[in-house]
């Protein structure tokens, strides 16, 4: 879903809505509002000798308000989408301002903004079987590296934010921030000498990149430091 429309289609947020929400902002006498919309979809697994041991998917969303009058600045904040507590949002930052009210905001001009990041949103949108596959792909990949590594654990978290800004002068604007992180970590034994090597990294990647990645690095840096149960 295309991340300038996430919020309409989503959570039935309008330009009227919007609208609405800023004349309630203003309508105490405030100099400036803008709204800002937020929604993260997150993720994480962590994996041990190869049985999931920690699971977690969620999503949250909310919606603050801010208001200028003068040298004072008003917030109000709401996890709750729904019009009526976007109004009663919008009218507690109002009070911030004692004054006649503003004129009401008519239609937007959208801020073009420049796609800062590589890794496609959907990318992190597949659905969890497919984020455990990865997690899996790593504990293989280090697994295989060398017959002495006889345990590994493996981590993996991601976030997708999405973001909309409204304000009074008319102006919106929207962005979707990706994030991937994964780490794993080894213990090797060559009869009773044992040796461990972890690693982990991450960006606004995308995630698929990830699993062969940390497994293998993790046995490279550690043989370039010394070699495994030497």
């Amino acid at each position: 879903m295309e991340h300038k429309r996430y919020f309409f289609e989503k959570f039935g947020i309008t330009e009227r809505l919007l609208e609405r929400c800023l004349g309630e902002a203003l309508s105490a006498g405030g100099d400036y509002a803008d709204l800002y919309f937020e929604s993260v979809a997150a993720t994480s697994l962590g994996l041990d000798e190869q049985i999931v041991k920690s699971a977690s998917q969620g999503v949250s969303a909310g919606c603050g308000v801010r208001v200028v009058s003068g040298e004072r600045t008003g917030y109000a904040y709401t996890d709750d989408l729904a019009a009526d507590r976007l109004l009663r949002a919008a009218r507690t930052a109002a009070l911030i301002a004692n004054g006649p009210a503003k004129q009401t905001v008519q239609g937007f001009t959208e801020t073009e903004t420049p796609s800062l990041y590589p890794a496609p949103a959907a990318d992190l949108d597949t659905d969890l079987a497919m984020k455990l596959e990865l997690v899996m792909r790593a504990d293989r990949a280090a697994r295989k590296y060398d017959p002495r590594i006889t345990q590994v654990r493996a981590s993996y978290a991601d976030e997708l934010r999405r973001i909309l800004i409204a304000a009074s002068d008319g102006t919106y604007a929207s962005d979707t921030q990706p994030l991937a992180r994964m780490s794993v970590f080894v213990i090797a034994k060559d009869g009773e000498r044992m040796s461990k090597g972890s690693s982990g990294g991450g960006g606004r990647v995308r995630s698929a990149i990830l699993p062969a990645q940390r497994g293998r690095s993790i046995l490279r840096k550690r043989r370039r430091g010394r070699r495994f149960c030497s």
